[in-house]
């Protein structure tokens, strides 16, 4: 398979039900394979979209927590579908719209066959808490491959950094199954974090 470098990239739609989400196939006829991007509310992920792929644009970015409230996908090189999904956390939004994410969430999750790889992001700065590790641990169980990206890196001292990780991987490393996870460093104001970031991606996507 031929390396994805993350060169050009188009929204396709924005979708929530099963129903309105996309299925773009290969010359061949094969399903593209999808990327998805999760994490807390306000952790960066539309930040980390746009510096990834050279744009301010592709994906809007928000001061307030919870804006992105769909599942947004775009197409990247015509050869993968990134997918970037609902944060959870912190949205300033009612029980009953959280608990409607949720399902179209589990959905999409649980049925999404052409899902290969999930961009699991944390906020550098932040220790995992329950619905973080929950979240790694279901995707350990339904076996698909997840990389760890740690973002806001720049907000942080090298020993800080240093520091922080060692906590993130000591909190993972508690269950067993969350070991040894591939892990980026990421941080939007550095070009070099975003070339790491795609050797892993095709590593872990292609091998």
């Amino acid at each position: 398979m031929k390396k994805i470098l993350f060169k050009q990239a188009r929204f396709i739609t924005s979708a929530l039900k099963e129903d309105e989400c996309p299925t773009l196939q290969n010359s061949q006829g094969n399903p593209l394979p999808e990327m998805a991007i999760v994490g807390r509310s306000n952790v960066g992920k539309s930040s980390l979209l746009n510096h990834l792929m050279q744009s301010k644009t592709l994906a809007k970015v928000s001061s307030k927590p919870g804006k992105t409230q769909r599942i947004n996908y775009f197409l990247i090189d015509e050869t993968l579908l990134l997918v970037d999904l609902p944060g959870y956390g912190y949205a300033k939004v009612d029980k009953a719209t959280k608990q409607n994410w949720a399902i179209h969430l589990e959905n999409y999750l649980n049925q999404r066959d052409s899902l290969k790889l999930l961009l699991f992001l944390l906020d550098s700065r932040r220790t995992p808490n329950d619905d973080d590790l929950a979240f790694l641990e279901w995707a350990h169980f339904h076996k698909l491959p997840v990389i760890l990206v740690l973002t806001k890196t720049d907000k942080l001292k090298e020993i800080e950094k240093k520091k922080q990780t060692e906590i993130i991987l000591n909190t993972l490393s508690r269950e067993k199954s969350l070991s040894g996870l591939p892990l980026v460093h990421y941080s939007v104001k550095e070009g070099k974090c975003k070339h790491q970031l795609i050797e892993v991606i095709n590593k872990e996507l292609w091998g």
